[in-house]
């Protein structure tokens, strides 16, 4: 994984954020973190892209799209797009991208591997610190009322693989 820092200042941004979304349109984007930099006139957004270059960007790109439809069984679908649907509200909620909150594949991770601490989530690639604290409580919580209230799948209670 490499990454790209991009400073997007509070005046005269128009530039700086054509630059970011360019790159963030032609790039596997796999985190990023964002910081306020306060200083008067002269502060600005920090930004910190986390992407695939090189021959991991090449065997990402090979992949496709994913349809979730076709990976996830019809309860975890389900769950997914609870989740989707609570990523954008928050993204909304803070004029981000979605992406900045949590990719699809990490949604899809969070319910494969039946996340349900902080400690799990810090398991799936890409989620660091920052996500954890800004987003962590909110998602946790759908994932522990449905599993909850759901139980194993049925390749968990029978013990297979």
């Amino acid at each position: 994984m490499k990454y790209r820092f991009f400073a997007i200042p509070v005046h005269a941004s128009d530039a700086a954020q054509e630059e970011l979304n360019r790159f963030c349109a032609k790039q596997r984007l796999v985190s990023v973190d964002k910081q306020f930099v306060q200083n008067a006139e002269q502060s600005y957004w920090a930004f910190c892209i986390g992407y695939l270059d090189g021959q991991e960007g090449s065997k990402a790109a090979t992949k496709g799209k994913i349809d979730y439809r076709e990976v996830l069984n019809e309860q975890d679908f389900a769950l997914f797009s609870r989740l989707r649907t609570l990523r954008k509200e928050l993204a909304d909620g803070e004029g981000i991208p979605i992406y900045a909150v949590f990719t699809n594949e990490q949604l899809a991770a969070l319910v494969q591997r039946r996340v349900q601490s902080a400690a799990a989530l810090r398991e799936i690639a890409g989620v660091g610190e920052s996500r954890i604290e800004k987003y962590g409580d909110a998602f946790l919580r759908l994932l522990r009322e449905v599993f909850v209230t759901v139980g194993p799948t049925p390749s968990e209670s029978t013990g297979e693989a």
